[in-house]
């Protein structure tokens, strides 16, 4: 049972615990020549400072509350529903408008159209991943430059947003936001430990020194004003791109002794290079290939994939640990 029908089972279906929403997903949009995302402050860890958004994809979630629905689910009423596909035909529609540059600003803009078109609709959950994408090099001269009319679909990793909207006294205001990068898989060929932990019967797995460690992060931030997620103050704004640049840059230059204590490293900086922010969580999986051949010369191994089943951690970290009040 996943954590959402978990949440789903344990509602009280008499009381205000009930869930009623529903929405449109996997609504995949893509826009050429969007509003590049310039003016992003500089971070030690990064390169990035920017995106031209020749391409600009998304795959969208919606999901809309409000009483007005109630009819559907319990008379089959359905005066008051908006059309799922109709839902899809306004995020299409809706890129087309978008002057912004990023993924929040995006689900912002369209989660306030939304309220602002349809008055039955109370609040609004949009969220989405990028449908990243490589740019691709060609000769120019004596060198070889960025195309500027040729992209691959990436398989790496991705920015991610989810926006809450609820009509207030004094309009539509955004709720809850997070941010994220998902999809980052990283390995280190050496340098990583994983010793001292518990030893009993059950206990089959040796203590390495020295192992290559391979693993899968997704990471997820908040502000502390959730205006600033959106972008229109670029200095303020956190891209996927410097997230995911100081994990890499944190794992290379620690020899850590768990992944635990890597995870926390990597929160304890991304905290530190961005005091707009609140907090940082991570879902990290464990994909460490086992070793086949140890018996070769210096740090030379031979490796196979993992077993399943696999390990994953899950840790947040927040302002208490950058000022050691852990």
């Amino acid at each position: 049972m996943t954590a959402n029908q978990e949440q789903l089972a344990s509602s009280d279906a008499e009381g205000p615990g009930r869930r009623m929403n529903y929405g449109k997903e996997k609504i995949v949009v893509y826009r050429t020549y969007a509003t590049p995302l310039t003016g992003i402050e500089p971070i030690p860890e990064s390169e990035f400072d920017g995106r031209e958004n020749v391409l600009f994809g998304l795959d969208v979630r919606v999901q809309v509350e409000g009483e007005a629905f109630r009819p559907s689910f319990t008379d089959g009423d359905n005066s008051m529903v908006v059309a799922t596909d109709s839902m899809k035909n306004f995020v299409h529609h809706h890129m087309g408008e978008y002057d912004g540059a990023t993924v929040e600003g995006f689900l912002e803009y369209v989660g306030r159209e939304f309220l602002a078109t349809y008055e039955q609709m109370e609040a609004i959950t949009v969220s989405a991943d990028e449908v990243p994408f490589d740019e691709r090099p060609v000769p120019v001269g004596d060198d070889f430059e960025p195309s500027e009319l040729v992209y691959g679909v990436s398989d790496d990793e991705s920015a991610y947003g989810e926006i809450r909207l609820e009509r207030g006294e004094d309009g539509t205001e955004i709720v809850a936001q997070t941010s994220g990068v998902t999809g980052i898989e990283l390995v280190k060929v050496k340098d990583n430990s994983f010793t001292d932990f518990v030893q009993d019967e059950y206990t089959t797995l040796p203590e390495r020194e020295n192992r290559t460690l391979y693993i899968e992060l997704d990471v997820f931030w908040t502000y502390d004003d959730a205006e600033a997620a959106l972008g229109e103050e670029p200095a303020r704004y956190v891209p996927a791109e410097q997230v995911r640049d100081i994990a890499q840059v944190v794992f290379d230059k620690h020899d850590v002794n768990s992944i635990q204590d890597l995870i926390y490293r990597i929160g304890v900086r991304v905290l530190e290079r961005f005091p707009q922010l609140e907090s940082v969580t991570f879902e990290s999986k464990n994909r460490t290939w086992i070793g086949v051949r140890t018996d070769l010369d210096g740090d030379a191994k031979v490796l196979r994939e993992p077993d399943i089943p696999t390990g994953f951690q899950q840790f947040s970290v927040d302002r208490n640990d950058v000022e050691g009040d852990v």
